[in-house]
């Protein structure tokens, strides 16, 4: 599926709605109550524990989520608008104009078996963190400073352990782009974008916490998070991942040429 392409006329309705919709902090936090609604996506539940989505995780609309990421973690509106494009489809309602992070919860449409923080489905509980899953995930952290190497060791570590031991594992073509994406949000949000690298305890933090890193000296980007910082970080996920060795691999019409032109590749936050 090609990207779409995004006109300035719906990115700048956005962006000047969005200035009047004021909320949401980095230094507040709470995390949800027994009435409110998280999913499976450590952060987008962030985004609502610190107030730049709904709270109770309900009702969140193309306005409130482009906000939400333009804000709190300066990913460029055009790539916020196709973010929330992607996850309304959660929503099992026709044309559905909101999801809430609770339809997130929807096994192997956003969600998927090998999580690096979440257990799969057939063993229980699949959106609520899971420290032992991810204490499994942090042992291929090899040091401070985490390089798409060590996030793509332990991404295929858990698709191989989710496989093993999982007897309905699933893992599609188009949630190996979701996980691509995931693995390279860590980099774009908390990390260094050009070099590819992130310190391993802002990540921690974040996972752990379901919080923005601040209290350990961590503030957003200071530029836009483009499109092809997107598109460029996941193809260094995916390269990382591939566990052949000695040559070039032909990527004429590969897996991970085609992650370029995928609409989902790149965005699994």
């Amino acid at each position: 599926m090609q990207l779409p392409l995004l006109s300035a006329t719906l990115v700048f309705a956005v962006a000047s709605a969005n200035r009047h919709y004021a909320r949401g902090s980095t230094e507040e936090w709470a995390p949800g109550g027994t009435d409110d609604f998280r999913g499976p996506c450590p952060m987008m539940n962030t985004l609502a524990n610190h107030g730049f989505l709904p709270h109770d995780g309900r009702n969140i609309t193309l306005e409130n989520a482009v906000y939400a990421l333009t804000t709190a973690l300066n990913f460029n509106a055009s790539v916020a608008t196709i973010m929330w494009q992607q996850a309304v489809i959660a929503n099992p309602e026709p044309n559905a104009t909101f999801f809430t992070l609770d339809n997130l919860n929807r096994h192997n449409v956003l969600e998927h078996d090998a999580s690096i923080s979440r257990s799969d489905e057939f063993f229980g509980n699949n959106h609520v963190f899971n420290q032992t899953v991810f204490d499994t995930t942090k042992t291929y952290w090899q040091a401070e400073t985490l390089d798409a190497q060590m996030l793509a060791n332990a991404k295929v570590a858990r698709q191989v352990e989710s496989r093993a031991f999982n007897p309905n594992y699933t893992f599609s073509t188009t949630t190996e782009q979701f996980s691509l994406g995931e693995l390279a949000a860590p980099i774009l949000i908390f990390g260094d974008i050009t070099g590819g690298t992130v310190k391993s305890n802002l990540v921690t933090y974040f996972f752990e916490n379901e919080r923005l890193p601040t209290e350990l000296g961590w503030s957003k980007q200071a530029s836009e998070i483009t499109l092809e910082q997107v598109m460029t970080t996941s193809k260094r996920i995916a390269d990382a991942a591939v566990l052949t060795t000695g040559g070039t691999t032909d990527t004429t019409d590969s897996t991970h040429s085609k992650s370029r032109r995928d609409l989902h590749s790149g965005f699994g936050f």
